[in-house]
């Protein structure tokens, strides 16, 4: 599992100090006092390995630079009293899909750092970039694979990304090459042929596959395969894969599985959240309505953790994960925490409290299940300055209340974050999401706006851009996020229907941007961006005509944040009515709808297209 299809691609260096945190400018002279210098006193201590009690963890510039019984420290140091309470690791996630908001989100939810393992370089690149000059702190750190190795109209290629395939062994070492040229920091893998779930997609020889491992140890690079059953994780094991991204969900584990894994020394990811949404489990509901969690989840994500996948062909159950971990765990396999978010039933953040709770549900013990999540991802993935609680790393920690020992739950009961020994702004976050369903509710129980009751939008006769009711059409492309591709909408006198007028809408895709557009937006609302209630509505229809390309009817609601709702149409040389249901828009009611789009992208290239007679019915 990778991203959805609604998707839009969208260290510290202070001077050196003393034994007191004085800065050596050679006088000496009073510290001031700052939020990066604080030790947090008397609290129960999750080291990535163990628990131990009473201890006091001093934070000095990013990092521990002590741990003990009362340590002694300079008056201007921050206090912070956990008694009670426990600090942990901050998390890492290892199997993400970052974009957007993905990492504010992870933060909040005391992920410090995600493991993506299929996104946009460039988005990646970017990310890392701005961490590497202590930007971005109110976001957790990211490493990523970059696009994963697939064969064209395989998985990974369904999202309208440009993906780099391959198909031979021969071009293994090229493909792996360039993916390190772009930053990948490890290689991922699909094998992966959909049968498991009824289906049927191409996807990498076994030897196009060992090829690419090979091809990453080569140069040094973990590779982590993508398997969909059991018989493909038995082959990317005995091809020589570092790690599992997934278990599966289709079959009991067979007698050789484990010892196959242990014999080659390879690691796990389990991703038992996004196997039960796979089995038809919404795994994330149980987030929803929890009061430690429910007032920091965005309305996005709580409409995510309520979805599963559709029910597929083939019966699939994530118990037989479940019980794959349990021998893993007795045969010494590294089992590593990830959630594969944002897939349906889970969100950035989140969703690796849920893993713990499935981790422990499996038969891991408290400890084990903390492990996997902090120490053990830290030490596979060589992320040699996190993972652990201990003088020299870096001071990402999580403090909850209560003992995880006696409920796994208590993670979700978070006092606060730090990564870097910042502390991230958890309230400022809460109220901003309160603010957000406030809106959300006025939005639901408002009246549709006025000029809206016929549900025309636009038929263009009047020979202008106008439309019956909101705030008009726009020209929106990617520039906002950094793009070059280029839009124009002009009304011409070619309509449906022998009608006058039309909407033209042509442009320019940027080739070095994977997730570009351009195109056409309306506001329905009296602003851009205002949320309006269309909920009487079912439909969205419209005829269109153009170069024959495909294109893509984007709706963005409210309660769906930044990441679009989209529909593709194909826009021939003849006139032709589209008439696309609100509901397959991510399915929602037109209650919050914030902006309706037409575009290009994201594919390169020109391209030309008209609309018109776009109704709401």
């Amino acid at each position: 599992m990778t991203i959805p299809s609604n998707a839009r691609i969208i260290g510290f260096a202070l001077c050196a100090t003393l034994l007191l945190g004085l800065c050596s400018t050679g006088m000496a002279q009073a510290p001031s006092p700052s939020a990066n210098r604080l030790v947090i006193r008397n609290a129960r201590i999750f080291d990535g390995k163990m628990f131990s009690t009473g201890v006091d963890v001093w934070v000095q510039d990013g990092q521990i630079k002590a741990l003990g019984k009362n340590l002694k420290v300079p008056a201007d140091v921050k206090i912070i009293d956990a008694t009670g309470d426990t600090l942990l690791p901050g998390f890492i996630d290892s199997h993400t899909h970052a974009w957007g908001d993905a990492l504010r989100d992870a933060l909040i939810f005391g992920v410090t750092t995600e493991l993506d393992m299929f996104t946009d370089p460039d988005y990646a690149a970017n990310v890392k970039k701005e961490q590497a000059e202590g930007k971005e702190l109110n976001m957790a750190d990211l490493r990523s694979a970059g696009y994963l190795a697939t064969v064209p109209g395989g998985h990974g290629t369904e999202y309208g990304i440009p993906v780099p395939t391959l198909t031979s062994p021969d071009e293994a070492q090229a493909w792996v090459d360039a993916r390190i040229a772009e930053g990948s920091d490890y290689i991922k893998i699909v094998y992966d042929d959909a049968s498991a779930y009824g289906g049927h997609r191409p996807t990498l020889s076994k030897a196009a596959m060992k090829a690419v491992i090979d091809a990453a140890h080569k140069r040094g690079k973990l590779a982590v395969v993508h398997i969909g059953d059991q018989q493909g994780a038995k082959d990317a094991i005995d091809a020589g894969a570092d790690g599992l991204a997934h278990l599966f969900a289709d079959s009991a584990p067979t007698m050789d599985f484990v010892p196959l894994l242990a014999a080659h020394h390879a690691f796990v990811i389990p991703t038992l959240t996004v196997l039960e949404s796979v089995s038809g489990v919404p795994s994330g509901v149980s987030l929803i309505t929890d009061p430690r969690f429910a007032p920091y989840l965005t309305l996005e994500n709580i409409a995510n953790l309520k979805r599963t996948f559709p029910k597929f062909p083939k019966s699939l159950s994530e118990k037989y994960a479940e019980d794959a971990v349990r021998e893993l765990l007795a045969a010494h396999v590294p089992v590593l925490a990830g959630t594969d978010s944002p897939n349906p039933g889970t969100s950035h953040g989140a969703s690796i409290h849920r893993e713990l709770e499935l981790l422990v549900r499996s038969g891991m013990s408290p400890e084990q299940a903390l492990a996997a999540a902090t120490s053990v991802p830290a030490r596979v993935f060589h992320l040699n300055d996190r993972g652990e609680i201990a003088p020299g790393k870096r001071a990402d920690l999580l403090l909850v209340k209560g003992d995880p020992t006696d409920d796994i739950t208590v993670t979700r009961d978070i006092v606060a974050v730090w990564k870097a020994g910042e502390q991230d702004d958890r309230e400022t976050f809460r109220a901003e999401i309160a603010k957000q369903k406030e809106q959300a509710v006025k939005a639901q129980s408002a009246p549709a706006p006025s000029g809206s009751e016929s549900g025309t939008v636009s038929d263009f006769e009047s020979g202008k851009p106008d439309a019956s009711f909101g705030s008009g059409w726009s020209i929106s492309t990617d520039r906002i996020a950094g793009g070059k591709s280029t839009g124009t909408m002009n009304v011409v006198a070619d309509g449906a229907n022998g009608s006058e007028h039309s909407l033209d809408v042509s442009g320019d895709i940027d080739g070095g941007l994977s997730y570009a557009w351009a195109g056409v937006m309306f506001s329905p609302g009296s602003r851009p961006f205002a949320p309006v209630n269309l909920s009487a509505k079912k439909n969205l229809s419209f005829w269109a005509k153009g170069d024959g390309k495909t294109y893509r009817a984007m709706i963005f609601t409210q309660s769906g944040g930044r990441m679009p709702a989209i529909q593709t149409f194909t826009a021939g040389r003849e006139w032709k009515q589209f008439t696309l249901p609100l509901s397959a828009f991510d399915g929602t009611d037109g209650h919050d709808i914030t902006a309706i789009l037409f575009v290009g992208g994201p594919q390169a290239g020109k391209f030309d297209f008209q609309i018109d007679e776009f109704r709401l019915q």
